[in-house]
């Protein structure tokens, strides 16, 4: 049935044979990426598509059609159930990983079916709702390598079995020229950020991260990055990271490309019994905010102010209570999963609702 559906499918056009000529193609190659798995995503450059694929280790950039004009806004009721029609299978059988507002559509990264054996899946949705399937049979792209990457097998028992596996690419972005990639390693301080240089010339070994969690009372060098962004910090790039249970960490890009270990520093303990899900951050009345979508405690707004001056948390912060930059819980927004900026003051989100029904959804910022 999917494959009746690629058929039929229009294809993307990926590259226009008018456009002039972007040095960065000469590192691309034509052919079709051998994705495993789709994960999370990233706009990168001149309409590239930077696809984490967590079971191959490995990090993908895609050359779209170009085009410079975003939907003004993109609504679309219950897409899960569109996509399981488009793609000819049932809801339960669909799983949207994330999404990225590109240049001219909004960029799906699905999974149709569960386990090992599920199909990699990248699909726009446009202005108009209208859903189309990406076609990779014959792309431009590039392919970076993640080395020391967990080994891919289950391990543990009942509610402890989980794969290492599938986190070996937690999150990723790009910023001046770099795509920077959260996730696992097999390494002894496993919690890994990496920065590789687009076009890609060389798979980056990154750095091992360790940060105090002020919810935990200790030092931790095993916790992956859940969600983060980048952030520049008194003129220099940073990563603003969020781990589960909920502590906000602040590195060095640039000791992330000099450093082989490095220790963040918490600038903010968000609460425990948390995990976040995205975040980005947005301007608004001539000040900064991170926004942070959370499974349980709702989307955060979290003020960036003092953010270069703030004393990083050392010391255990009991009874889930909260510490280092403030934050305000946006109660109008319930049961965000995924987001994304779409301009300067829109943002779109994916939003779980009844029957486990997801909208895509267009959303003034806060």
């Amino acid at each position: 049935m999917l494959r009746c559906f690629l058929a039929a499918a229009v294809s993307l056009a990926l590259v226009s044979a008018a456009a002039a000529a972007d040095p960065s193609d000469a590192k691309l190659k034509t052919g079709k990426p051998d994705l495993k798995s789709a994960g999370p995503l990233a706009i990168g450059p001149k309409g590239v598509l930077f696809v984490g694929d967590t079971v191959g280790a490995a990090v993908f950039a895609i050359k779209l059609e170009s085009g410079t004009t975003r939907p003004s806004a993109i609504n679309v009721e219950g897409i899960n159930k569109k996509l399981a029609a488009a793609l000819g299978t049932s809801e339960g059988q669909v799983l949207i990983n994330d999404l990225a507002a590109g240049p001219n559509a909004v960029y799906l990264s699905v999974s149709r079916g569960r386990g090992p054996s599920a199909t990699p899946v990248i699909v726009s949705v446009g202005g108009d709702g209208k859903i189309t399937l990406l076609s990779l049979e014959k792309v431009q792209y590039a392919k970076a390598e993640l080395p020391n990457a967990p080994p891919n097998k289950v391990t543990g028992k009942g509610r402890r079995r989980s794969n290492a596996r599938l986190s070996s690419i937690t999150d990723l972005h790009y910023a001046d020229g770099k795509v920077i990639v959260a996730g696992l390693s097999n390494e002894e301080f496993a919690s890994k950020l990496r920065v590789i240089p687009y076009p890609f010339r060389t798979s980056a070994k990154g750095a091992s991260v360790e940060i105090y969690h002020g919810a935990h009372g200790k030092f931790e060098t095993r916790s992956p990055i859940r969600t983060f962004v980048p952030y520049k910090v008194g003129g220099k790039s940073h990563v603003l990271a969020a781990y589960t249970c909920t502590p906000l960490v602040k590195f060095p890009v640039a000791d992330l490309e000099s450093k082989e270990k490095i220790k963040g520093t918490t600038i903010a303990e968000l609460g425990n019994q948390n995990v976040p899900l995205d975040v980005i951050v947005y301007s608004k009345g001539g000040k900064d905010y991170l926004l942070m979508a959370n499974n349980r405690r709702g989307v955060m707004k979290i003020s960036t102010d003092n953010i270069d001056k703030i004393k990083g948390i050392t010391e255990r912060v009991e009874r889930g209570g909260k510490a280092g930059l403030p934050y305000e819980t946006i109660s109008s927004l319930q049961g965000v999963v995924q987001l994304d900026k779409l301009n300067e003051k829109q943002a779109v989100i994916l939003v779980r609702g009844e029957g486990g029904r997801l909208d895509l959804k267009t959303i003034d910022l806060p």
